[in-house]
């Protein structure tokens, strides 16, 4: 199997109304978690690598060289996305590196300029064939503050995505990134009014805080693409604990890592059933 684009797996699952999931990896062991977890499933997902996992690397290469690797060879259809850059020059990089898909966050700044910013983005990655996501109405939670009152206004959004040509559109509608608890409160009827609107994939992000019928239910009143990181986390670092506390004396990475990769692939395998099940 050899990687394909992010383009491919959101309007496949755009066109049938269900679910693509997309899941942030850190390091190796998160990235074979992912694919394991697909093949599991049988379902395409989609890899992503976040600002702040370059960031923690020091750069985006090796991580994306090793995804690559391990994409190339999954048994099932894996794309490969840059999620919340700020850094135009790391999207760029992205690009050059082979990532079919970003996501440029502007949504910190003021409407036009996360619009003026946006839109060269956009034009800058369709020029190389990449597909771009940006986001509108700031969801709450990257600075570990839950905002879940925020909302993203529906013919706001449409101009939005009509001045900027993005290709998704990641939106506020009750989520909060970074949650350990899945109780966030998502707005369908919102939702459903943003689908209707908006005439691009939308993106859910913060969806470590939903519930499953929370995720099934969005995904019917209009969501896409669907965002998640610290659930998987939760599953990985719960097991390393787990294992580390069984044996004290434990100095071999690979018996602890491998227990949080088998135990992030079980829950990555668990939510794609969720996700991509109409």
């Amino acid at each position: 199997m050899t990687l394909t684009t992010t383009a491919a797996l959101v309007g496949a699952a755009y066109e049938a109304g269900r679910g693509v999931a997309a899941f942030n990896a850190i390091n190796l062991e998160t990235v074979e978690a992912i694919a394991a977890g697909a093949e599991t499933a049988n379902v395409p997902v989609i890899v992503q690598i976040s600002e702040n996992a370059v960031r923690y690397h020091g750069g985006l290469a090796p991580l994306a060289q090793a995804a690559i690797a391990v994409a190339s060879n999954a048994a099932m259809p894996i794309s490969l996305h840059l999620d919340h850059a700020t850094d135009e020059r790391l999207v760029g990089i992205a690009v050059d590196l082979g990532f079919s898909s970003v996501m440029y966050d502007a949504s910190q700044l003021a409407y036009e300029e996360n619009l003026t910013r946006t839109a060269a983005v956009a034009r800058r990655c369709h020029d190389r064939g990449a597909h771009v996501e940006a986001e509108l109405g700031e969801v709450g939670g990257k600075a570990g503050v839950h905002a879940p009152g925020v909302r993203t206004d529906p013919d706001e959004a449409a101009a939005f995505v009509a001045a900027t040509g993005v290709d998704a559109l990641a939106v506020a509608v009750g989520s909060s990134h970074k949650m350990t608890t899945r109780d966030a409160a998502l707005d369908e009827t919102l939702i459903a009014e943003l689908r209707r609107t908006v005439p691009v994939p939308l993106v859910l992000h913060g969806s470590s805080g939903v519930s499953d019928e929370g995720l099934r239910s969005a995904i019917a009143a209009g969501m896409t693409k669907i965002n998640i990181a610290t659930q998987l986390n939760k599953a990985f670092t719960a097991a390393v604990r787990e294992t580390l506390a069984a044996d004290p004396s434990l100095v071999d990475q690979r018996r602890y890592l491998g227990a949080g990769r088998d135990a992030m692939a079980a829950e990555a395998a668990r939510l794609l059933t969720v996700i991509s099940t109409r």
